[in-house]
C-alpha cells in the first residue's frame, strides 16, 4: 500500500490538515486572527504616510564635511618623556626637537606638556648625575 504525501502511516491526516472525507489540498478557511482594518490611510507607494508636525530633518553624520580630526600627540614628545628617565641626554634632545615641531605645527599636534616635562626631567637628572659624580670623586 502506498503512502500519499502529507499523510503519516496509519491513514490519519496530519495535524492541521483537512478533515477526513475532504480531498488533500482543500483546507478550511482560517478563523480568528485580526479583523480586517477599515478606514485609515489609503495605501501609498512611498511607505508611511506623511505625519503632520513630524520630526525635523536630521543633521549629517560626524566625519562629514566640516568635521575636524582631533589633534594627534607628537610621537617624539612621548619618546623624549620616556627617555628622560632612561637616558637624560637623549631625552633632552628628543624633547627639544618635539617642542620645536609642536610649536611649528600651529596647534595641530598635542604633547607640548610632555615635551616640556621631558626637558625638565632630563635637566634635573643631568644636574643630579653631575653632583653625584663630583661627590664620589672627592
Amino acid at each position: 500500500m502506498s503512502n500519499p504525501y502529507g499523510q503519516p502511516p496509519g491513514g490519519q491526516p496530519p495535524a492541521g490538515g483537512p478533515p477526513p472525507g475532504q480531498p488533500p489540498g482543500s483546507y478550511p478557511p482560517q478563523q480568528g486572527g485580526y479583523p480586517p482594518q477599515q478606514g485609515g490611510y489609503p495605501p501609498q507607494q512611498g511607505g508611511y504616510p506623511p505625519q503632520p508636525g513630524g520630526y525635523p530633518p536630521q543633521g549629517g553624520y560626524p566625519g562629514g564635511p566640516g568635521y575636524e580630526q582631533p589633534a594627534k600627540t607628537n610621537g617624539m614628545a612621548i619618546a623624549g618623556f620616556v627617555c628622560a628617565f632612561l637616558c637624560s641626554i637623549l631625552g633632552l634632545i628628543l624633547s627639544g626637537v618635539a617642542l620645536s615641531q609642536i610649536n611649528a605645527s600651529g596647534g595641530t599636534q598635542k604633547g607640548k606638556g610632555l615635551a616640556i616635562a621631558g626637558i625638565v626631567i632630563s635637566i634635573i637628572s643631568l644636574v643630579f648625575g653631575i653632583i653625584i659624580q663630583i661627590a664620589l670623586r672627592s
